[in-house]
């Protein structure tokens, strides 16, 4: 193989398990999967705190089967509930609710304190680490709430 597929592949086992952890803590600690507090803190950073399902699965990469399940799943827990779109009534946004809201800020210490913890131990990959280091000069993928 090619050192970039050598790279690659060493990247994403990086990437895969520091997620696993992140996964881990989350559920243990807040009762919600790692796809469940990403879907949280996008809708928490769009404005309105809604967007419509297409999007949702856009920005996590996810596709619209997953991403409903998981919003099925958030509703359920009383995190999220569906709208119909005003001017389409065929479009459906996932809404955040103030209950999600709290579980997300609730978490959010906690992740930012074991993704540090986490991407530390790992970091012994000189790939992670210039990961983490490029990453920072992208631009995120989705709208953020104004103001």
């Amino acid at each position: 193989m090619s050192k970039r597929s050598d790279s690659w592949l060493a990247l994403v086992q990086a990437v895969a398990n520091v997620e696993v952890e992140l996964g881990k803590i989350l559920q243990e600690q807040h009762g919600i999967g790692l796809s469940d507090y990403r879907a949280l803190d996008v809708l928490a950073r769009s404005p309105d705190s809604e967007l419509r399902m297409q999007e949702l699965a856009a920005y996590l990469q996810l596709n619209q089967s997953s991403v409903s399940r998981m919003v099925e799943r958030l509703e359920r827990g009383g995190l999220t509930n569906r709208d119909l779109c005003p001017d389409d009534k065929r479009g459906v946004y996932t809404v955040l609710t103030e209950k999600g809201r709290a579980r997300l800020e609730a978490a959010q210490p906690d992740y930012e304190r074991a993704l540090g913890e986490v991407s530390d131990r790992h970091r012994g990959s000189d790939v992670l680490s210039a990961a983490f280091n490029a990453a920072g000069d992208l631009p995120l993928k989705f709208r953020p709430a104004a103001g």
